[in-house]
């Protein structure tokens, strides 16, 4: 292996290695063989970069984590009634999750077998309670229907995010614009769970 290509590698490059092959393959059935060969260097050139294999899964999901959980700070998802932030909320989680795909990806197929693993589906329950809780709020307020049960409704909420990287492709090759994505599953969800009231 030459060193100029080794030298081509940055930390950024490789973790966008990494998350192919870890969604590709799974994270336990990814050996470093795996990602050495994916990014066409050595073993040694990787470990010069992180400490291993779990340090490149920690980075991947603190990047979709770190996206999302921005998200809420921002001031559409802070100020105003609960139903608006939380439709707000929404359609900016489905553009986070089109633009970080492949970490949102990694994140979401996370299984708990370590301790990166466990700390990144704790940081995921806490980022749905807090969007749970916006419904809440917003049920309280009188702005969801009431004959929708809030519990099921933030499940099925969630489901149609998630269900996103199962399937959304990038526009290029003939798929949806984020912006179409985040607009429909707002409209699918919020038109169908606020009151006549709540409407616009």
């Amino acid at each position: 292996m030459s060193t100029a290509k080794r030298d081509t590698y940055t930390p950024e490059t490789l973790l966008t290695v990494a998350v192919r092959v870890f969604n590709e393959r799974g994270y336990d059935g990814t050996s470093m063989e795996h990602l050495s060969r994916a990014a066409g260097i050595s073993k040694s050139s990787i470990y010069h970069h992180v400490a291993g294999k779990e340090e490149l899964l920690r980075r991947a999901v603190s990047r979709a984590l770190d996206s999302l959980f921005a998200v809420l700070d921002e001031p559409g998802a802070m100020h105003g009634r609960a139903i608006e932030r939380v439709e707000y909320a929404t359609r900016r989680t489905v553009e986070v999750l089109v633009a970080e795909l492949p970490y949102v990806t990694l994140l979401l197929r996370v299984r708990g077998n370590t301790k990166t693993e466990r700390w990144a589906m704790e940081r995921r329950r806490e980022f749905d309670q807090r969007v749970a809780d916006l419904l809440k709020a917003a049920a309280a307020d009188g702005d969801l229907r009431a004959d929708v049960d809030i519990r099921l409704a933030t499940r099925l909420l969630f489901g149609m995010v998630n269900s996103l990287v199962e399937w959304y492709r990038p526009h290029p090759g003939g798929g949806y614009e984020s912006e179409q994505v985040a607009e429909t599953v707002a409209r699918l969800a919020f038109d169908g769970l606020r009151t006549h009231a709540a409407g616009n």
